[in-house]
């Protein structure tokens, strides 16, 4: 399959990422100025108390930087204003989320209900939107389908399945995305190799608007890493954990890869999954099987540094993007 890299796509980059470096010096005093700092749970890793008061909501730095660098290069194309799009509408629902508890100090934010509620009306349009207006249809690719039975396997059982699948893939990506939110430049690293990845997927599916909204949103976070990183500088908060998963699940319904997007982002399931096993057992079995959850907490509280847990877990979304697209149709 021939991959035709353009230009348009490696600007889109370095423009976000331009944008994001310079947005951080104005960013970070003004949420410092306007108290938005981070509050930290009691019955978290004690080391992380030490954090408190790190201006949180700094997702807006690479959200900003992603829409205006997508605007100047894609201006036009549907796929890539879909997926910017979506980007900024769960990052607008986390940004209330934020605001009600930093500002307002509402120490939960928006209640659970409206919380999901206001994503999946949200999914669901972008669901409608893609099978609709971008003409993707319903049908569904089965990752590694080929290598299994010789033969690609399609699945295809109706719009309605399809509009709820979707749209709770993309509500649960954005979600895991959150819980992976814990560590300095965890999910910012994490999403960038998603992202990347997604450039690549974008490219291979002849959807080059998507590739470089992805492009974008690779170029922004990794702007945001530079003050992200241990120690953080700025915390991305809600307001950018949900748009950055909000815009890879939309990302993997233009491409038609919404299974692959479990693989690819294999970090964030994991993490998700581990909060899901943890509670299950607690309350069906009375015990735990992580020392915390999510996942690279346990890491933490089994001595390993914050630095060696973000890195390992770097190195770990890398190997799930190869096995990705090892497994893309």
């Amino acid at each position: 399959m021939e991959v035709v890299f353009s230009s348009q796509i490696l600007t889109a980059f370095i423009i976000a990422l331009v944008v994001s470096l310079v947005l951080g010096p104005l960013v970070i005093p003004l949420l410092r100025r306007l108290k938005f700092g981070q509050s930290i749970r009691n019955d978290g890793p004690s080391r992380h108390l030490s954090k408190a008061g790190t201006p949180t909501m700094g997702g807006v730095i690479f959200i900003i930087s992603s829409i205006a660098s997508g605007l100047v290069v894609g201006w036009g194309d549907r796929d890539a204003l879909l997926v910017l799009g979506a980007l900024l509408g769960f990052g607008l629902i986390g940004f209330i989320d934020d605001y009600i508890k930093v500002a307002l100090k509402r120490s939960l934010g928006l209640r659970a209900r409206e919380k999901l509620l206001g994503q999946f009306l949200l999914a669901a349009m972008l669901v409608v939107l893609t099978v609709t207006v971008l003409d993707r249809g319903t049908a569904i690719a089965v990752p590694f389908s080929k290598i299994v039975s010789g033969h690609y396997l399609i699945l295809d059982w109706g719009p309605w399945f399809y509009l709820v699948f979707s749209a709770t893939l993309i509500v649960g990506m954005a979600n895991a995305v959150n819980f992976t939110d814990g560590l300095d430049g965890l999910a910012a690293g994490v999403t960038t190799v998603s992202a990347l990845t997604f450039v690549l997927v974008g490219l291979l599916s002849g959807k080059s608007g998507v590739a470089l909204a992805m492009a974008a949103l690779a170029g922004g976070c990794i702007g945001f890493l530079f003050y992200n990183r241990y120690p953080a500088r700025v915390f991305m908060g809600d307001t950018g954990s949900l748009a950055l998963g909000g815009a890879l699940g939309a990302a993997s319904l233009i491409t038609g890869s919404e299974l692959l997007l479990l693989v690819i982002g294999g970090v964030f399931v994991l993490e998700v999954a581990s909060v899901i096993l943890q509670v299950f057992s607690f309350q069906v079995f009375g015990r735990r099987i992580f020392r915390m959850s999510p996942l690279h907490h346990h890491f933490e509280l089994g001595g390993w540094s914050e630095v060696r847990v973000v890195r390992t877990f770097w190195i770990v979304a890398i190997l799930f993007a190869v096995v990705g697209m090892a497994g893309f149709r």
